[in-house]
């Protein structure tokens, strides 16, 4: 009888052992997991800072729907100008204005080649692009658009966040530049809105907005733009210089 009780006992304190280093290891594993979620940074939805990758670059801008944007007859007549100066023979000239090493515009510079670098500050936010070292300035002071600006490459623009977005509203356009690398044209009437949105700590989408009555029926929207995050990256030295081909790559 003595001998039932005492197995009884012991294998009484083996199983609450057991139970015991079990539930430690589990305690421990939570802790561990626990501590790896509060170490975890939050996603820094108003700011932008860093240099960005483009992924998978058009070479047409669509709208939204997969689909040509709603030229009118002038747009039209330009697009097709554009599509039949591309195929020249090699040797004559080319009437791609980024060929002649002018700048790009808005949103084309957002499909070169290379990352672009993002530095915010209280009043303005620099965009920095490697490709040709363009750059861009957008105030965040509360200034409204000006009402007669002088027409540039990369426009004029202002910005301002609504909750996690950023919205930036571009005009005074020159009409010297293509909207994308297959020739969609705009106007000087041009007014571009971009919403730049942080989805996660490594990935910023931008969508595109145009309103150009002259070159377009109505307004469109493009289909987001992915990028990457690239930390550690630098911006190298990337200039066009005139009479070299862009087709070579970096100069």
């Amino acid at each position: 009888m003595g001998l039932r009780l005492k197995t009884r006992l012991i294998g009484s304190i083996v199983l609450l052992a057991a139970v015991l280093v079990c539930f430690s290891f589990t305690l421990a594993q939570t802790r561990v997991q626990s501590g790896a979620t509060r170490l975890k940074p939050a996603v820094p939805t108003q700011d932008l800072s860093g240099v960005w990758m483009g992924e998978n670059a058009p070479n047409a801008l669509l709208t939204a729907t997969n689909e040509e944007p709603p030229m009118t007859a002038w747009g039209r007549a330009q697009f097709k100008n554009a599509a039949e100066q591309k195929l020249t023979p090699q040797g004559q000239s080319n009437n791609d204005p980024y060929s002649r090493c002018d700048p790009p515009g808005v949103p084309r510079v957002y499909l070169l080649d290379g990352p672009l670098e993002i530095i915010q500050t209280p009043n303005r936010i620099f965009i920095f692009y490697e490709e040709g070292h363009y750059w861009r300035e957008i105030w965040m002071d509360g200034r409204a658009l000006p009402r007669n600006p002088d027409p540039a490459y990369m426009g004029y623009s202002v910005g301002q966040w609504a909750d996690e977005m950023l919205v930036v509203d571009t005009i005074s356009f020159n009409d010297k530049t293509w909207l994308d690398n297959a020739g969609h044209p705009h106007s000087d009437a041009l007014h571009v809105v971009e919403h730049f949105k942080r989805i996660d700590s490594d990935t910023l989408q931008i969508t595109f907005m145009f309103d150009d009555p002259k070159a377009y029926e109505k307004p469109w929207t493009a289909a987001p733009r992915i990028l990457k995050a690239m930390p550690g990256r630098e911006l190298l030295e990337s200039f066009c210089v005139q009479n070299d081909s862009r087709s070579s790559g970096k100069k």
